[in-house]
């Protein structure tokens, strides 16, 4: 399992790699970029330049406070939101880093078959939705388990990364059932993998590369034990 994940690690700076980290990212900031000017037009539309108070008379600077104040809180959200965005929109393109995870380490393999871009996007749309789900129950119940809970974040998204990558990398070489049951019978190992993903998702920055580490690391994982 370890060696997984440094197998992967070392295949890092693959340019097929680095291609699908700069397409998410570079996806993602447009999309953050488009919402804040879609925000800010609405606020300008919304909000008149003045302001007719009683007692106060006219003010003009309402409409330049909410500009700032969208921008704001646009600048805030892209925060939180960078890492699970692009983490959705880097899920596009995880085919092509575990084609160059099986191009280098398993050269003897046929051509995988290509997938239809709508089923990329509902994949893709899947797994941002259970994370985002998930971690939201985890979240509250945060409050309920104290110094508990990055024990919990560690566990909760450990199995969802275990289950969702290693899904994703067997489903290429077998049909969906038996993708199922092969990571059934390997669970518990693949919940331990997943939770040494999800260390580095509270890392900022680094955060951004678990799409490509965990789909390199399953890719190698589901051949390990496919081939048993």
């Amino acid at each position: 399992m370890i060696d997984d994940f440094f197998r992967a690690l070392g295949q890092l700076g693959d340019p097929r790699f680095r291609n699908v980290l700069l397409k998410g990212l570079g996806l993602t900031v447009g999309l953050l970029v488009a919402i804040t000017v879609a925000m800010t037009w609405l606020v300008g539309f919304l909000i008149p330049d003045t302001l007719s108070l009683p007692f106060v008379g006219e003010i003009s600077w309402v409409n330049g406070l909410a500009l700032w104040a969208s921008v704001l809180l646009m600048l805030v959200l892209s925060v939180v939101l960078m890492v699970p965005v692009a983490g959705a929109f880097t899920g596009l393109f995880l085919d092509e880093v575990a084609d160059a995870v099986e191009a280098k380490h398993y050269p003897h393999l046929p051509p995988n078959p290509e997938t239809s871009l709508l089923t990329d996007i509902r994949e893709s749309l899947g797994f941002f939705g259970v994370i985002v789900g998930v971690n939201l129950i985890a979240l509250i119940l945060f409050f309920f388990v104290g110094p508990l809970a990055p024990i919990l974040f560690y566990a909760v998204n450990g199995y969802l990364l275990g289950r969702e990558y290693f899904t994703m990398a067997a489903m290429r070489r077998m049909p969906r059932a038996d993708a199922h049951a092969l990571r059934r019978r390997h669970n518990a190992q693949i919940w331990l993998a997943g939770c040494l993903m999800a260390v580095p998702l509270s890392v900022p920055l680094v955060n951004l590369l678990i799409p490509i580490l965990g789909a390199a690391s399953f890719t190698h994982m589901f051949h390990r034990l496919a081939g048993r």
